[in-house]
């Protein structure tokens, strides 16, 4: 049996596809469906799965020895928000859930997967080297990445590492993140502006040596994060592993794929970055790939525009946008 926590989630439900491709259903979902108003319900609806338990009451159950035969805890439920001002708050859902999480799978040789966070990275003043030895030297920039530092700080020092995956993920997007509202990605945001507006709104740069819309990120397809997840899954490396294209591609660019994914031609406007963001905002990032890529990964992984194609047309531009899992055998 295998627990996806934050299984109803962007990240989370993705895996669980990946995982009924695979032919396993045997799973379980550590989730809280929330409202109706944000639908991350059906981030479930095509998907197969053994039940749905609320995160409450996960540490208990645990604890209590009530959930057995557990091969495997993919830990991707979080406050993934960062613009998160209760300190307290993600401390208690990002820190100290995870450290509970990490010491059942230690004491009961359980193998765990669980997100850390490019945002460990701050402005990217120290790289973005997933060297375990560079971990000190990271200063976030928001309390949701120093809750992620916390975290991996005390998995290594309790060696929990010595056997587990901490993934940082850098900027994903694809189907099932449509809940995020805010925190959805550019190309979800892009999509509806073009649908609604005909054109996309970019952040002026405040930088003499970036260009509007010439901001860099390393943006990845969900897909290729459930198919790195998955090799982890079923290879014993352990550690931290960056979770990105290796790339840095720009805005502007991302913005150009989606149009012509529609087939229509750009038309973008830049628009003041406000200034509560100017001092905390990244120009660059890009994820080192070398480490994954020595463990033994070597499958290709997708450009944006492959990436952004597939989202749009098969999935944005469709009736039902949702990943989906039909067996075969029924």
């Amino acid at each position: 049996m295998i627990i996806i926590t934050g299984g109803a989630g962007f990240i989370g439900s993705a895996m669980l596809w990946e995982l009924n491709r695979r032919g396993e259903e045997n799973i379980i979902i550590i989730d809280d469906l929330g409202s109706t108003t944000t639908e991350k319900w059906r981030n479930l609806s095509g998907l197969h799965f053994a039940d749905v338990i609320p995160i409450a009451l996960f540490p208990d159950l645990l604890e209590k020895g009530a959930l057995t035969g557990i091969s495997a805890i993919i830990h991707m439920g979080a406050n993934s928000s960062t613009t998160e001002t209760d300190a307290d708050h993600l401390l208690r859902n990002n820190f100290g859930y995870s450290k509970k999480i990490a010491s059942f799978c230690i004491e009961h040789d359980v193998r765990l997967i669980y997100a850390s966070s490019a945002a460990t990275y701050g402005d990217g003043s120290n790289g973005y080297s997933d060297d375990i030895q560079q971990l000190d030297k990271l200063r976030p920039l928001n309390m949701y990445g120093y809750s992620k530092q916390l975290f991996d700080r005390w998995a290594i020092k309790n060696s929990i590492l010595d056997k587990a995956v901490g993934l940082k993920f850098f900027n994903v997007y694809g189907p099932n993140e449509y809940h995020k509202g805010d925190m959805s990605s550019v190309v979800y945001k892009a999509f509806h502006q073009i649908q609604d507006k005909g054109s996309v709104k970019l952040f002026q740069s405040h930088r003499p040596d970036y260009k509007n819309g010439e901001q860099l990120r390393d943006f990845i397809s969900v897909k290729d994060c459930t198919r790195i997840m998955l090799w982890l899954l079923e290879n014993p490396a352990a550690g931290i592993f960056n979770v990105g294209s290796g790339e840095a591609r720009s805005f502007k660019e991302l913005a150009t794929a989606t149009f012509s994914a529609l087939g229509k031609q750009p038309l973008i406007d830049y628009v003041p970055m406000p200034e509560t963001l100017r001092d905390k905002y990244q120009y660059y990032t890009c994820a080192e790939m070398t480490k994954l890529r020595a463990a033994g990964f070597s499958e290709p992984l997708t450009s944006i525009e492959d990436g952004i194609r597939d989202y749009v047309q098969h999935y944005l531009s469709t009736e039902s946008p949702y990943l989906e899992y039909r067996n075969p055998s029924l």
